[in-house]
């Protein structure tokens, strides 16, 4: 099952730029919560609370002060500043149980390639798979075996057995992975034929 993790929250009022500077300088960031037949809700999370979120997918209880219940959240997506170091801002997608959702998944590749023991390269295309479910069913991370990958195979997303619930939106004929050919080592001016070696001269 997907874990699960508890967040609170402040409320905001939007367009106030003088608050959000104070929130900010005191480590909250603003965030927007938002989802279908939901009420969207402008409001403030501890910037630590993001940086120690798990890896992969999870679910988020967001206890909004003043709010009795919990509100049951996906992470969406994090705006960064200019330099790409800093979350300036939060957007979260309030779920409901039961109904399907398009959410991205990670893929992680796992096993060592056959190809790789011949000197092939392992490419992957493909990091993130999205996929079609409820909540509860939201798969952390998809693990694809690659052991099987010889020099020149192909692993599409056609290739792969989704979690039981879970419908793969993703092209099947999308590559994931590949391995391909060793590079060819461009031979050391000792190693040249003397007659390459007097044409360059």
């Amino acid at each position: 099952m997907i874990q699960t993790i508890d967040w609170k929250a402040i409320k905001r009022e939007p367009g106030k730029k003088s608050e959000v500077k104070q929130y900010r300088r005191k480590g909250y960031i603003p965030v927007e919560v938002y989802g279908k037949g939901h009420e969207n809700v402008h409001a403030y999370i501890y910037w630590k609370d993001l940086v120690d979120r798990p890896h992969g997918n999870f679910l988020i209880n967001l206890h909004i002060e003043g709010e009795e219940e919990p509100r049951v959240c996906i992470l969406k997506d994090i705006q960064y500043n200019y330099l790409g170091d800093q979350p300036i801002h939060v957007d979260l997608y309030e779920v409901t149980f039961g109904v399907e959702l398009d959410v991205e998944v990670p893929v992680e590749l796992v096993g060592t390639p056959i190809g790789l023991e011949k000197g092939g390269l392992l490419e992957q295309h493909l990091h993130y798979l999205l996929v079609r479910t409820v909540p509860r069913k939201i798969p952390e991370k998809i693990e694809v075996d690659v052991s099987k990958l010889d020099i020149g195979d192909v692993l599409h997303v056609a290739d792969i057995t989704p979690p039981e619930d879970v419908k793969i939106l993703t092209p099947p004929e999308e590559v994931i992975a590949v391995v391909t050919e060793p590079e060819e080592q461009p031979l050391e001016e000792e190693e040249l034929p003397e007659e390459a070696i007097e044409k360059e001269e």
